[in-house]
C-alpha cells in the first residue's frame, strides 16, 4: 500500500532553518507528484508548495515564495521541503501528500495519499 512518512520537524526560533523529507513506497516514485500542506491550531489547511515527478515544474504559495525550496530525488524516493528564514507564522504540522500523476496540484482534493505530519514550531 501507498506511505508516506515525514521527518525534520522541531522546534527554532524565528530566522533558522529546517529541511522536511518525506519518504513515499507504494508508488512509482517518479510519477507521483509530491507536495506540502500545513495546518495551524485553529486554522484552515493550506497549501505550502509542489513538485511534478521530473522536478521541471513547482510552485508555491505566495507566503512561503523566496524562502521555502521543494525538491526530490527520484533515485531515493524522497521529497524535500527546505525551509529558510522561519518566521513564527509558519508554525503548523506539515503534512506530506502524493498523487497518481506528475502535473503538481496546488489543490489538496488532487493528492490521495497523506502522511502522518510533522510538527513545526517557530519561536519569535
Amino acid at each position: 500500500q501507498v506511505q508516506l512518512a515525514e521527518s525534520g520537524g522541531g522546534m527554532v526560533q524565528a530566522g533558522d532553518s529546517l529541511r522536511l523529507s518525506c519518504t513515499l513506497s507504494g508508488r512509482t516514485f517518479s510519477n507521483s507528484a509530491m507536495a506540502w500542506f500545513r495546518q495551524g491550531t485553529g486554522k484552515e489547511q493550506e497549501f505550502v508548495a509542489a513538485i511534478s515527478g521530473s522536478a521541471d515544474m513547482a510552485e508555491y504559495a505566495n507566503s512561503v515564495k523566496g524562502r521555502f525550496t521543494i525538491s526530490r530525488d527520484n533515485a531515493k524516493n524522497i521529497a524535500y521541503l527546505q525551509m529558510n528564514s522561519l518566521k513564527p507564522e509558519d508554525t503548523a504540522t506539515y503534512y506530506c501528500t502524493s498523487r497518481s500523476g506528475t502535473f503538481a496540484y496546488i489543490n489538496s482534493a488532487a493528492y490521495d495519499y497523506w502522511g502522518q505530519g510533522t510538527q513545526v514550531t517557530v519561536s519569535s
